[in-house]
């Protein structure tokens, strides 16, 4: 029984009941205790502030699960419990729809129990961020918060670097947006919000420039890592991104683009498209949170990243683990043969460090190794020198 899932109480609601009996069994052996519902009606009256996740089907004998999620998301006693929607439509358009509508993610079925639990945790993990009376104030409140923070630029970037787990020579810098606004002081739920309310582009762009204005005076020429969502890179011209690099004059040679997921791709051929037209033009890809519930095997197969970052919530206590040891050692095995680079994200013991070590990951990232920073003078990086002990072991 893993601890992590412990006393996590999951609604599942669903008529099939098949995948009622096999959910059940499943969740139950990983530590979650299971209620379920054949309707949205049972589902209803189900509804308590105890319940840590919806497992939502879309098509259910007395209702559309799409109107089912929306109701439960504008209903005060269900709007802060994660919702996960499973169907057999695959189609970008009601991915998209399940999202829009409040739905924290979307699983195609079939699918593999093991991405279902990933999936799960990370849902679940990010859950007590988004429990907040920001999302259930007026929406002026917040455009006009997010539209103060874009046009006043009060975004700070800090500086993670990331390094050589071979040498400890540092390879790059994570470049991690915090908002300075103390109303929404916590970046993850402010580019959530702002993905909603239709203004991630111009927060996302403006967290760049700020970025690469301050690596144009003390960073130049050094590997930078800028998150990027899928829905920036279908949104945005060419010609935007170029002139935002001129006028810094930083090379897009020297920059990685770490494709997170706040987002559903909305046309695959599009961004797939927009894709090759970014490498062309010098940029690197990374594939971000591999592993961790969010960046699929199938997203790795069709980017062909240069690198990826494995979640750190698969580092986290990976020594303990042999699960995560196998995981960490496939990933490995498969980008060695791939020509991929390995980063470990969110090392934060000296165990995990040599877990991964061990495992012949490639580059690693992690409060242990350096915390981020906001002044980086790139002459003074370098890790604990204690460190360098787990190496020569």
């Amino acid at each position: 029984m893993r601890k992590s899932t412990s006393n996590k109480k999951i609604l599942l609601i669903e008529d099939n009941i098949s995948l009622v009996n096999t959910l059940r069994m499943l969740l139950s052996t990983r530590g979650y205790e299971v209620d379920f519902a054949y309707s949205g009606r049972e589902a209803s009256k189900q509804i308590s502030t105890q319940i840590d996740l919806i497992l939502l089907d879309i098509s259910l004998p007395d209702t559309d699960g799409f109107k089912l999620c929306k109701k439960l998301k504008n209903s005060d006693k269900s709007s802060h419990i994660p919702i996960i929607i499973l169907s057999a439509r695959a189609l970008s358009e009601d991915i998209i729809e399940g999202l829009y509508l409040g739905a924290d993610d979307y699983i195609t079925k079939p699918f593999e129990c093991e991405e279902l639990i990933a999936r799960m945790e990370a849902v679940i993990r990010r859950s007590q961020t988004y429990r907040t009376p920001y999302l259930h104030t007026n929406n002026e409140h917040l455009v006009s918060e997010i539209r103060r923070i874009v046009d006043q630029e009060l975004i700070t970037p800090f500086f993670q670097p990331i390094f050589n787990l071979k040498t400890f020579e540092w390879i790059g810098l994570e470049v991690l947006s915090r908002p300075t606004s103390t109303k929404l002081s916590n970046p993850e739920l402010l580019f959530k919000l702002a993905l909603r309310l239709g203004f991630y582009h111009e927060l996302e762009i403006t967290s760049w420039k700020k970025a690469l204005r301050y690596a144009s005076k003390n960073l130049r020429d050094k590997t930078l890592f800028l998150n990027c969502d899928p829905y920036l890179i279908e949104g945005t011209s060419l010609e935007e991104i170029k002139e935002i690099f001129n006028t810094t004059n930083i090379p897009i040679e020297n920059t990685v683009l770490e494709i997170t997921e706040r987002s559903a791709v909305k046309d695959f051929d599009l961004f797939y498209n927009k894709l090759k037209r970014y490498r062309n033009l010098g940029f690197k890809f990374a594939i971000d949170d591999v592993g961790g519930g969010y960046a699929s095997l199938d997203s790795i197969v069709e980017i062909m990243p240069e690198m990826i970052k494995i979640d750190r919530h698969i580092i986290a206590e990976s020594n303990k683990n042999i699960y995560k040891k196998s995981l960490i050692k496939f990933l490995v095995a498969f980008c060695k043969e791939n020509n991929i680079l390995c980063i470990a994200e969110g090392i934060e013991t000296k165990k995990e460090l040599q877990t991964v070590i061990n495992s012949h990951v490639d580059a690693g990232q992690g409060y242990l190794l350096q915390r981020p920073t906001t002044n980086i003078n790139v002459n003074h990086i370098k890790t604990n020198s204690s460190l360098t002990y787990v190496y020569r072991k």
